[in-house]
């Protein structure tokens, strides 16, 4: 046995705050306009950065850290898998990944399931399930899909494909063809653009970066029964809107429906990069092995946390406890609306809020971050208020009080 020191190129002595900021400038691509601050630690509802201060935090990692920082249950097991094993490629099984696979299945009323290593490459492989159903089922390679105006899906070449935002894409075309866009919850701007070879039509329930948009009910139950009608797969992104964030552990169903294909991450792991794209068996039964893989996906250190967060989010009644909470926020925000004659409307489901304002919002979270409140924008003119679900009410009053103040001044 070895044992190694770490080596430490500071020779033990701390660094403040703009040492390491001025440093990530050099040594990071730009390729993020990162706020002034170096985040060290977190407990429950709360960060602290490298100098100690707190901040109470309603972004929670872009929707990500559902269960609060330092979850100890979380913690424990991650620590007993990393010290069984971390890795082994999916040339094997291992517990862990279909202990993931059962409960995720189960959650979702898919089949089955594909653990990636973050929600872009879980539309990845949604775009390419999709296309090979198509394929298979009819011999021809070159499908179209649907997505929809202002939607986004992720930064790689396909999920940018299907990204509803030109400025997303414009500097990386061309990409994946067969692309067309309709508007979100128009459902005659979708009935224009079917094709004879109109293979999937993907969209997020709730639109997040394109400015916390929920689908209307008639909207997406007419996607549906278009899909049904001309057996076209629907690809529900629940990237960002599930895993209880709108009430339920979907949010689709709170529109009495279920998609073909649906993609997850973010809260999936809470913290552990992970997604998942899972789909009903008909769709599923398209793939044979050598169509799809990756090397870290679905690994037991991955799939552990998987297993452990939908334990904890039925154990700790998680969903119970957003709709109960949820409306409070709603009601503070909708105070802040009717207070402020700069914030046009509020809108969102859950967890998953927005403030659309009459102007830019850049300045008002570097504003917030001076008062220690840790909140995100949804494009130019809208707040986001994505806070873990274990938010109580004395959080949401302390982040009124403290936008409110910003606000008046």
């Amino acid at each position: 046995m070895h044992s190694f020191m770490a080596f430490d190129p500071y020779g033990g002595m701390d660094m403040n705050m703009k040492h390491y900021i001025e440093e990530a400038e050099q040594e990071l691509m730009h390729t993020y306009s990162r706020y002034q601050i170096v985040f060290d630690h977190g407990d429950g509802m709360y960060l602290y950065d490298v100098e100690g201060k707190k901040y109470l935090d309603f972004a929670a990692g872009i929707a990500v850290f559902a269960l609060g920082y330092n979850c100890k249950d979380y913690n424990e097991a991650l620590k007993v898998q990393i010290d069984k094993i971390l890795h082994t490629s999916n040339l094997f099984y291992t517990v862990p990944a279909i202990e993931a696979a059962r409960k995720f299945n189960r959650i979702s009323g898919m089949d089955r399931v594909f653990f990636t290593s973050s929600g872009t490459e879980a539309i990845e492989g949604a775009i390419k399930l999709a296309r090979k159903y198509y394929f298979k089922k009819y011999g021809i390679a070159n499908s179209q899909i649907i997505s929809m105006d202002h939607s986004f899906h992720g930064r790689s070449m396909g999920a940018l494909s299907v990204t509803g935002t030109s400025k997303y894409r414009e500097a990386f075309e061309p990409l994946i063809g067969g692309v067309v866009f309709a508007e979100f919850n128009n459902l005659d701007s979708v009935k224009e653009l079917l094709q004879q070879n109109t293979a999937a039509i993907i969209m997020e329930p709730v639109q997040g970066e394109g400015g916390l948009y929920p689908a209307t009910k008639e909207f997406i139950q007419g996607v549906r029964a278009l899909c049904d009608e001309r057996d076209i797969l629907l690809i529900l992104d629940e990237i960002q809107c599930g895993m209880g964030r709108t009430g339920t552990m979907f949010a689709y169903e709170q529109f009495g429906i279920k998609p073909d294909i649906v993609t997850s991450a973010k809260a999936l792991g809470c913290g552990v990069p992970v997604g998942a794209f899972a789909a009903v068996e008909r769709v599923a039964a398209a793939f044979e092995p050598g169509d799809h893989g990756t090397t870290y996906g679905g690994n037991p250190f991955a799939t552990a946390a998987v297993a452990k967060v939908i334990e904890l989010f039925e154990q700790e009644r998680l969903l119970e406890h957003v709709n109960q909470v949820a409306p409070y926020l709603e009601e503070k925000l909708d105070m802040l609306a009717g207070k402020h004659a700069c914030i046009v409307e509020r809108r969102g489901m859950g967890f998953m809020q927005g403030l659309e304002f009459k102007m830019p919002v850049k300045d008002i979270v570097p504003k917030a971050l001076d008062k220690g409140l840790v909140l995100i924008s949804a494009g130019a003119n809208v707040l986001r208020f994505v806070p873990p679900l274990i938010v109580e009410k004395e959080h949401i009053d302390a982040m009124t009080t403290v936008l409110d103040q910003i606000l008046s001044e």
